[in-house]
């Protein structure tokens, strides 16, 4: 499992003390400042985040350090990440980073369907992207009813297809 999530991109600088705007790669703007602490780009450098506003789904951020606009231009297009161990995740929650490339097995005939390819977030609920062996895309509904288990450490998700479900993928 990877350490670091990216969790936003550093698209443009802000007015003249050195903020940045962050175009936010998490489930909200909102969820990107709450953390005190992000790591930059692959090296996973840490900075201090010394402020956080959500303006139009982008996030202005003032970094430690970061105080004139030749500073904060110097960071444009550079990823931010985030250490999984600043976020506690509720039970049934993952990070979409960590579903991809989980096998997807039926829980009654062990029959494996393909591997996640993608988590598309609808609103409702999330449905699982699954690209089969033969390159065909399966699309799952994240709902009790379906998705029975998510075990990382097997990398295995283990769903009960609804009657119907793929009927038109064969």
């Amino acid at each position: 499992m990877k350490q670091y999530l990216e969790i936003g991109k550093i698209v443009n600088v802000h007015g003249l003390r050195g903020v940045v705007k962050v175009q936010p790669w998490c489930d909200s703007a909102e969820d990107l400042c709450a953390f005190e602490t992000l790591y930059l780009g692959k090296e996973h450098k840490p900075v201090t985040v010394k402020d956080a506003t959500v303006q139009k789904y982008m996030v202005l951020m003032k970094l430690e350090g970061v105080d004139t606009v030749e500073q904060a231009e110097k960071l444009r297009n550079r990823i931010l990440y985030m250490n999984r161990d600043d976020v506690e995740l509720e039970e049934g929650t993952y990070f979409i980073q960590d579903l991809i490339g989980l096998a997807v097995l039926d829980a009654d005939t062990g029959k494996e369907y393909g591997k996640i390819s993608d988590v598309l977030q609808t609103g409702a609920n999330d449905v699982y992207e699954i690209t089969t062996p033969e390159g065909k895309q399966l699309l799952v509904p994240v709902i009790p009813d379906v998705v029975l288990a998510v075990d990382l450490d097997t990398e295995r998700v283990t769903i009960r297809p609804l009657k119907g479900l793929f009927d038109d993928a064969h």
